[in-house]
């Protein structure tokens, strides 16, 4: 996709990109989404080791303060764990299945979170103001389809590796079949049938997740690199300063609003990935026939525990 301003093209992709910084041959060997990856990854592992040094439980020196979480950032990574644990993931999963995937489903949720946020702050735009044009980190990892991808292999793993955990490799297959077997020999061609649909949903269920959050990771870093790219093309298109201040305010306040969007998808892409994740597992669970006199599941333990 190309803006054109006169006898000049731009390219609003250009900013969302990925970059090869060192390759061999024809192989890229270093890009700048894999620095950006690593980057905010070592990022992420601080903040996170920080904020469960202030979650974890003191010393029986502070009384009951040992409680008590300290600082603000432990306060708001708590809060937002125990809002997902027990309003979104505990009535999916169920009691015991949550605090099992607990940890890998935070994990998930807040990398994902920590990408998207970083892909917000235009440091390849700041460098290029230095001179530095081989932009050596910069953009949105999650932007790029190969790591949302790798991040839907380990989910996939996941899922099945709690549907065999649960079911057994005959009740896996009695799970995808749709429960038409065992059953009359006439159902035996649908069977096989719900079977070929149920191994292929198998793998759509991943790849849906790989291609949303790359998908809107991309578009939106799109589009807001088209709305600012408006005024430079007036400027190519020798319209006056008046025309050109004009396009310039219009399109910078347009940009502006759409960075609040992004913010909020920022959010909300992290928690569809994680939580869609969990619903998946939850479709692979053994799950009984309840009966009236069934005890109810022990209720989850404080996070600060």
């Amino acid at each position: 996709m190309f803006l054109l301003a006169g006898d000049v093209q731009i390219d609003p992709t250009e900013h969302v990109r990925d970059v090869v910084l060192l390759k061999i041959g024809e192989v890229p060997i270093v890009t700048m989404h894999m620095v950006t990856l690593i980057a905010v990854t070592v990022v992420f592992l601080l903040v996170m080791m920080k904020a469960a040094k202030a979650i974890a439980t003191g010393p029986e020196s502070e009384g009951n303060d040992r409680y008590m979480t300290r600082g603000r950032l432990g306060q708001i990574i708590e809060t937002m764990v125990v809002y997902l644990r027990d309003e979104m993931l505990a009535p999916v999963l169920g009691a015991r299945d949550t605090k099992r995937y607990l940890p890998y489903l935070m994990t998930l949720f807040f990398f994902v979170l920590f990408q998207n946020l970083f892909g917000m702050i235009p440091l390849a735009d700041i460098l290029h103001l230095f001179g530095v044009h081989q932009t050596p980190i910069g953009g949105t990892a999650t932007a790029n389809i190969m790591v949302t991808g790798a991040l839907a292999v380990l989910s996939f793993f996941m899922i099945e590796l709690h549907g065999f955990r649960e079911q057994g490799l005959k009740g896996w297959l009695l799970h995808n079949c749709g429960g038409l077997v065992p059953g009359p020999v006439y159902l035996l061609p649908i069977a096989l049938l719900v079977f070929v649909v149920e191994l292929a949903g198998h793998l759509i269920k991943p790849t849906a997740l790989a291609i949303r959050l790359f998908a809107n990771m991309f578009a939106g870093h799109t589009l807001m690199a088209v709305l600012l790219s408006f005024g430079l093309v007036a400027h190519h298109g020798g319209m006056g300063l008046l025309g050109i201040g004009t396009i310039s305010v219009i399109s910078g306040a347009a940009a502006v609003m759409v960075m609040f969007l992004e913010l909020f998808v920022a959010f909300l892409q992290a928690f569809i990935f994680m939580f869609l994740t969990a619903v998946f597992l939850s479709l692979m669970s053994h799950h009984e026939q309840e009966h009236e006199h069934t005890p109810p599941e022990p209720a989850l333990e404080p996070a600060s525990a």
